[in-house]
């Protein structure tokens, strides 16, 4: 059964926005209560935070799905909708995320970072928020904004001070173990260790996290073995530590072979691994053709600049002074990385000329309208109400949307489109002009959008009945 995963895909739903409501107060001796429709309440957002105490993505590996609560709609008499709940999601610390596309998204490094990865869509007025001068007991209300969708790839990226690599068996779970007091998986065959483990160490004032890398073949940069899987851990690792076998029983390899080859495969893998501060440590001189064969190959090393150390893990010999080197280095380290500074504040204004949507003709004839604010305003109407669109219409005739499309070349009857091209609201375009209180008829009536309705049409007619009928008495009695 799978214990640790570092990579996983998550599908993130936010909450949707509640609708609004659209009500008229009804209390006796008080026939003219007017618009009391609550607003819905906010949708609820799906944020990630690192946590320490979580060390692995295995919970989004079994449930990829993560959807946050929708807010409520708004009721009579005032009352708003309840919010939805933020859905808060642990990360390990390290996790980088990105898109399905591979651009990073965030990089969430140090406890309680935070990155919302869903935003909850925003709740609808009621027409008790809707009430203007112009229009005193509006008829209609707005829905809700549907909450955010992303599908987002989270990666897992060891933090650490000192990375330990090197051939599989080479010893490098057997020294964690004797430094730190971690306790991997150990036994005498290739690939013992499938996830990384992580120990603290400290020597003297020093305190360091290192890490053991699961081991690395020819090829691990292009895949083989588990190489490729995680070294990506390594990427986050100050000290890189070459843990090489002075004891393997495989008659092609030598320390300076192994060194060789896992000095490539970091080079190849990039991110910079080729020129971070390494030391060689010759392990298993317990073995007495181990110890010979470290003090034979430690001159070429050091002549090639590196420090070696020569121990043995299970004797527990060499520990201290390697545990001190490595913190010496550590600390060199931390001393030339760059101070970090807080985070800055940025406000990026608007322009003074941006419209805030654009209108884009396309080859079909089709005008495309795009902009947070008018593709917001569609998904808030209520298009069953004749005087939703009316305000819509309005709205975006206040924005410019209209002396847009006339600018563009748009014509009567020409399509326009507002949205994206997966999910657009396409009308025929009729050139509107601004809608005042005297336009308006019964609650949820535009008369731009239709014809007199029936009933309104039989009253008229009574009343033009009852007028011929005054006429023709006064016609009949002059008198």
């Amino acid at each position: 059964m799978t214990t640790f995963v570092d990579r996983v895909e998550l599908h993130v739903a936010a909450g949707s926005g509640g609708h609004g409501c659209a009500s008229v107060h009804r209390e006796k001796f008080k026939p003219l209560g007017g618009p009391d429709g609550g607003t819905g309440g906010r949708g609820g957002d799906v944020i990630l935070v690192v946590d320490q105490s979580v060390t692995t993505l295995l919970d989004y590996h079994h449930s990829p799905h993560r959807k946050a609560t929708s807010g409520r709609p708004g009721e009579g008499d005032n009352r708003s909708g309840k919010d939805g709940q933020d859905l808060v999601l642990p990360v390990p610390d390290g996790t980088v995320v990105q898109d399905k596309a591979g651009n990073v998204l965030a990089d969430m490094v140090g406890h309680g970072t935070t990155y919302v990865a869903a935003e909850g869509g925003r709740g609808g007025l009621g027409n008790a928020a809707l009430a203007s001068a112009r229009r005193k007991a509006p008829g209609f209300a707005l829905l809700g904004v549907p909450g955010g969708m992303q599908d987002i790839v989270l990666e897992l990226k060891t933090v650490a001070d000192v990375a330990l690599v090197g051939y599989p068996s080479a010893g490098k779970s057997s020294l964690i173990s004797v430094l730190s007091a971690a306790k991997p998986k150990i036994a005498d065959y290739p690939f013992t260790t499938l996830v990384p483990n992580l120990g603290v160490v400290t020597a003297g004032s020093t305190v360091y996290t290192i890490a053991d890398v699961p081991g690395l073949i020819p090829g691990a940069s292009q895949g083989k073995g588990l190489g490729l899987e995680f070294l990506r851990h390594v990427e986050r690792c100050e000290v890189l530590v070459h843990v090489l076998d002075t004891a393997t029983l495989e008659s092609d390899r030598d320390p300076v072979s192994d060194l060789d080859v896992i000095e490539e495969e970091l080079k190849q893998y990039g991110g910079g691994l080729d020129r971070r501060p390494r030391m060689v440590v010759l392990n298993k001189i317990d073995v007495t053709d181990g110890k010979d064969l470290a003090e034979m190959v430690r001159p070429d090393l050091e002549a090639r600049g590196y420090q070696v150390f020569a121990i043995s893990a299970v004797a527990h010999t060499g520990l201290k002074e390697l545990s001190f080197a490595l913190a010496e280095l550590v600390s060199q380290a931390r001393a030339a990385k760059p101070k970090e500074e807080a985070t800055r504040i940025v406000i990026r204004p608007k322009a003074v000329d941006d419209a805030g949507f654009t209108v884009v003709p396309e080859e079909d004839g089709l005008y495309r309208v795009r902009g947070e604010k008018p593709e917001r305003w569609v998904r808030q109407t209520d298009f069953s109400n004749d005087e939703a669109v009316g305000y819509l219409a309005d709205r975006l005739a206040r924005l410019g949307v209209e002396a847009s499309l006339m600018k563009a070349g748009a014509r009567t009857g020409d399509g326009v489109a507002i949205g994206p091209e997966e999910n657009a609201v396409v009308f025929d375009w009729e050139p509107t002009v601004m809608a005042g209180a005297e336009m308006l008829g019964r609650r949820g009536e535009d008369h731009r959008f239709d014809a007199p309705r029936p009933a309104s049409q039989r009253r008229r007619d009574k009343q033009a009945e009852r007028d011929d009928s005054d006429q023709e008495y006064d016609d009949f009695n002059p008198f």
